[in-house]
């Protein structure tokens, strides 16, 4: 049994990494920590867990769980898994972190869009973009994994063919997401206090989300030039779920029927990712409590542009259930270990 350990558990991304990995075959919990409420039982927090978790959450004393734990799960603020990753590393144990600190591999730019500074720089280089689907190879020998970003998942998967296959001009690319409240996490705040939410959608972030230089630096590497997006992500009154439509020029003429094979070739074989029939489009209730994506493609003739969309559900495949594909990948275990269920209807 792999021993883990989970700093940040009673988030919502914590949460979803308790209940996902309290079904995982291979795995026992070390340690289940939190600031707000340590000493209560995990269940006593979260009641849907009554009866499957009977851990009690604890303060963290990171040399202790480092000591005892093979893999440690970080779901924290930015700025907050750095000491835990030297602490990783200097023991010789193994990180997930759902955060952003090991996303971007400048600490310049990470440094402009958090305004935090980056104290593990020396660490950046040893870290891998944890999109099994992307990196596969690199994970597997990771110590470190950077979990990827909810909108970053649903773009990326969404446009890696086109830009892999050189078949659109990288400068067109414009990405426009709505994500349900949970993504803005569990803390208070007026923008998600239920009557801001409910009835209303409106756009934030615009032109400055932190997502932003993520997203390029992977479709970056994807195409093979430098990228620059124009990404604008929206607020749903829904709680989970996230719905990417992205547009872009093609640089020849084809129809939908051609990208799609493309697409189907890119993703053959991957478990997570489906690529749906011509005229069928992805939802968030859809893919809602799975590990899936849904992607579908139409060609516009009438503008040569590809719409490509794309639904995650942003805490599973967003965050907790691609962490546990990540730990899947680094144990040599099936994919699906602890993910192979379908999603929640309606």
């Amino acid at each position: 049994m792999i021993k883990v350990g989970i700093i940040g558990a009673t988030g919502y991304a914590g949460a979803e990494l308790v209940r996902l990995l309290s079904r995982h075959p291979q795995v026992e919990f070390g340690a289940l920590t939190s600031q707000s409420y340590a000493g209560k039982l995990i269940w006593e927090v979260f009641p849907h867990l009554y009866g499957l978790v009977d851990d009690r959450l604890e303060e963290l004393n990171l040399p202790e769980l480092v000591a005892n734990c093979d893999v440690i799960f970080t779901a924290l603020p930015h700025g907050h898994a750095m000491p835990v990753a030297e602490a990783v590393w200097q023991q010789g144990k193994r990180l997930i972190d759902l955060g952003a600190d090991f996303r971007l591999k400048d600490a310049a730019i990470y440094q402009s869009w958090y305004k935090t500074e980056h104290t593990a720089v020396d660490l950046l280089a040893s870290a891998v973009y944890g999109l099994p689907e992307l990196y596969r190879r690199q994970i597997k020998d990771s110590r470190i994994i950077a979990n990827p970003g909810c909108y970053p998942t649903s773009a990326i998967l969404g446009l890696a063919p086109l830009l892999t296959n050189r078949l659109i001009n990288p400068e067109s690319v414009i990405i426009d997401a709505k994500s349900g409240v949970s993504g803005a996490g569990r803390g208070l705040s007026l923008k998600t206090h239920f009557s801001e939410t409910t009835g209303n959608f409106q756009a934030y972030g615009v032109a400055t989300h932190r997502h932003t230089p993520e997203i390029e630096q992977e479709l970056s590497m994807l195409a093979g030039v430098p990228l620059t997006v124009s990404f604008t992500p929206h607020l749903t009154p829904m709680v989970r779920g996230i719905l990417s439509t992205m547009y872009a020029k093609l640089n020849q003429d084809m129809t939908t029927g051609e990208v799609l094979a493309i697409y189907r070739r890119f993703y053959e074989g991957e478990r997570f990712v489906r690529v749906l029939p011509e005229g069928m489009l992805p939802s968030t209730k859809a893919v809602a409590g799975s590990n899936c994506c849904d992607i579908a493609v139409t060609v516009d003739t009438r503008t040569k542009r590809v719409i490509v969309l794309s639904a995650i559900d942003n805490l599973i495949k967003g965050a907790a259930g691609q962490a546990v594909q990540n730990l899947n990948v680094m144990l040599g275990l099936p994919e699906d270990t602890g993910l192979d269920f379908a999603g929640m209807y309606p």
